[in-house]
């Protein structure tokens, strides 16, 4: 049975690995080229598999008719998730990312959609994916086209599911623009740049305020990346500030930072589906978004044994 479903991009990721960001029109050497699975939503659906386990968690996007599409659909199956959702587009490429990444794990990401962009609002209410919502009890909504994320999170509130959302580079759009969706979503996460995009703060107390108007009872979540993450409540009154682990007292490197968000997100979400309090599940996130900055893959983020082994040395400290 599915716990979770994670709707949004997936991609094939070319990362190119470099001594540092080239500046405009600059040419720089590349150390390393790897070539793997990602996009923010599938990211989080691995993410969230390995810590819930096989089958409890399920991916709903769209790929081409092409060989990258077979590789996605062969690693998310490996990886324990439901890939039974995913609508296949022939004539369409699959998504496609590259991503430059400097030696401190700072990077830049262009991202070719393709496919990603045909799953309308209408086939969500196809058999092979309504039947997926029907049964779920959480649902984390990441980037796809607005439409979509309004449509799914409709369907999900209608069904009693927890629903989180991070529309990602659609906060630019506006709140206005993202109200519809808002109203429907129980945990609303941006990083602290998009946060200033959509509302023009990023402050706790006034993005707690400005969303309540839209959607009475809603928490958002302001990450920080490496100065971890802030909860914000009741309307800004309430707010739970998590600390990023301390990787350099804990021995550890940052060698990658692009899947630290999706990993915190996979992992936030797995503890909701647990019944976890909203504290306990913030610090496992911080902790997994961690523990993947120490990886050099995109998907980076623990095993529920690899989660609990951070935390016990978190803790130890």
């Amino acid at each position: 049975m599915v716990d979770l479903i994670c709707c949004g991009a997936i991609n094939w990721d070319i990362n190119l690995f470099m001594e540092r960001l080239p500046r405009t029109g600059e040419e720089v050497p590349v150390r390393e080229i790897q070539r793997v699975s990602g996009g923010t939503a599938a990211n989080v659906s691995v993410a969230a598999a390995r810590i819930l386990g096989p089958g409890r968690v399920a991916f709903i996007g769209a790929l081409g008719g092409d060989d990258i599409a077979e590789r996605q659909l062969a690693i998310l199956v490996e990886e324990g998730v439901d890939a039974s959702g995913i609508l296949r587009v022939m004539g369409e490429e699959s998504g496609q990312a590259y991503i430059t990444i400097g030696a401190g794990g700072e990077n830049e990401i262009h991202t070719h959609f393709g496919a990603n962009l045909r799953l309308t609002p209408q086939r969500l209410s196809d058999p092979e994916r309504l039947g997926i919502i029907r049964d779920a009890k959480a649902a984390v909504i990441m980037d796809p086209p607005l439409e979509k994320a309004e449509a799914l999170a409709g369907l999900c509130k209608e069904n009693g599911d927890l629903v989180i959302w991070d529309p990602g580079v659609y906060a630019e759009l506006g709140l206005e623009a993202l109200a519809a969706a808002i109203r429907n979503v129980d945990y609303f996460i941006l990083n602290h740049l998009e946060f200033d995009n959509l509302l023009g703060t990023s402050e706790p107390e006034q993005v707690g305020a400005q969303l309540e108007a839209v959607n009475r009872g809603i928490k958002a979540i302001i990450k920080h990346g490496r100065e971890g993450c802030t909860l914000c409540g009741d309307g800004g009154e309430k707010t739970i500030h998590v600390d990023a682990a301390p990787l350099e007292r804990m021995g550890l490197e940052v060698v990658n930072t692009v899947g630290c968000g999706d990993a915190f997100i996979g992992a936030f979400a797995a503890s909701k589906v647990e019944g976890i309090d909203d504290v306990e599940a913030l610090l496992r996130g911080c902790a997994a978004g961690s523990f993947k900055a120490t990886r050099k893959e995109t998907r980076g983020g623990p095993t529920a044994e690899q989660l609990h082994g951070m935390l016990r040395r978190w803790e130890a400290l």
